[in-house]
C-alpha cells in the first residue's frame, strides 16, 4: 500500500470514527429529548416540586444549580489562572512547577466522591460552614480547578514569546507584559478552562451531596449558608428512590432535558465571550 493510499484509509477510518461519535451523541439527546418534551412546560420550570416530586416542578434546583456553578467558577477561576501565570510566567522549569503540575495532574484524577467526602470535612465540619452553597460550591470549584489551571497554562505557552520580549524591551515591567499583553491574547484559550469547568461541575451528584444537596426543599436559597436543591441531586432522587418511580420517570426525563439545556446555554455563552474577546483582541493589534 503506497502513501497516499494509507492517507486516504486512515482518513475514512477517522470519519467514520467521528460519524459514530457523533451518531452516540445524537442518539442520547433525541433519546432524552423524546422522553423528556412531554413534561416540559412554564409551570415545569417555575413552579416547586410537589406530591412527592412526581408533580409541580423544578425551579428551586435550577435556581440552586445556577448558584452552585456561579460559586464555582468565582473560585475556580481566578485561582487557576493565577496558579497557571505563576506556574508558566514566574517559576521557570524547576522542580517546584514539576510538582505543582504532578499535583494537578493527580488533583484531575481524583474521583468526585472523594472531593465531596473532603468538603464535608474540611468546608461543612472543620469550618462550620455547614450544608450550605459555600460548602458546595468551594467543594465544585477545587474539582474544577485542575481543568482551569491545565487550559491556562496551555494557552498562556500559545502566546508567542516575541510578545513577552517586545513588551519588555518597551520598557514594560513583567506584571505589566503579562495583565496587558499574555492575559488579553491568551484570554480567548482561557474561556476554553471556563466551558470545561462549567461542564463538568454542573452535571457533578457525589460532591454536593455531602455538603449542599436537600432532598426535597421546595423554596429559594436567601443565603450563601443555605442549603438547595440542585438539578443532578434531584435527577438521581426522583429515577432511583422517588414514592412512586413510575410516575416520576417522566419527570426524571425532563429535568435531564433542562439541566442539558442549562450547560448547553452556559457553554454558549462562554463561547461567545471567547469570540467577543478574540475579535477585540484583534482590532486592537
Amino acid at each position: 500500500m503506497n502513501k497516499e493510499s494509507s492517507q486516504r484509509t486512515a482518513f475514512i477510518i477517522f470519519r467514520i470514527l467521528g460519524i459514530i461519535v457523533v451518531s452516540i451523541l445524537l442518539w442520547i439527546l433525541g433519546f432524552i429529548i423524546y422522553n423528556g418534551m412531554g413534561v416540559i412546560s412554564w409551570e415545569f420550570l417555575t413552579a416547586a416540586p410537589a406530591e412527592g416530586m412526581t408533580a409541580g416542578g423544578i425551579f428551586p434546583a435550577i435556581v440552586g444549580t445556577l448558584c452552585l456553578v456561579a460559586g464555582s467558577m468565582i473560585f475556580a477561576f481566578p485561582v487557576g489562572v493565577m496558579s497557571a501565570i505563576y506556574t508558566n510566567e514566574y517559576a521557570g522549569n524547576g522542580w517546584i512547577v514539576k510538582f505543582i503540575r504532578v499535583m494537578t495532574n493527580n488533583l484531575g484524577s481524583i474521583p468526585s466522591i472523594v472531593f465531596g467526602l473532603f468538603g464535608m470535612s474540611l468546608f461543612v465540619n472543620t469550618l462550620g460552614f455547614g450544608d450550605s452553597i459555600l460548602a458546595g460550591s468551594l467543594t465544585l470549584g477545587l474539582l474544577a480547578l485542575p481543568i482551569v489551571i491545565r487550559t491556562t497554562e496551555e494557552a498562556l505557552k500559545a502566546v508567542p514569546s516575541s510578545y513577552r520580549t517586545g513588551s519588555r524591551a518597551l520598557g514594560a515591567s513583567k506584571l505589566q507584559t503579562i495583565s496587558r499583553v499574555i492575559l488579553p491574547a491568551a484570554f480567548p484559550n482561557i474561556t476554553t478552562g471556563l466551558i470545561l469547568s462549567i461542564g463538568r461541575v454542573s452535571g457533578e451528584t457525589a460532591p454536593i451531596l455531602f455538603t449542599v444537596a436537600a432532598y426535597f426543599l421546595p423554596k429559594l436559597p436567601t443565603g450563601i449558608f443555605d442549603q438547595v436543591m440542585a438539578l443532578p441531586y434531584h435527577l438521581y432522587v426522583i429515577a432511583t428512590s422517588g414514592t412512586d418511580i413510575e410516575a416520576s420517570r417522566p419527570v426524571a426525563y425532563g429535568t435531564a432535558l433542562v439541566l442539558i439545556a442549562i450547560v448547553l446555554l452556559m457553554n454558549l455563552l462562554a463561547a461567545f465571550l471567547r469570540r467577543h474577546f478574540s475579535n477585540k483582541w484583534r482590532a486592537e493589534r
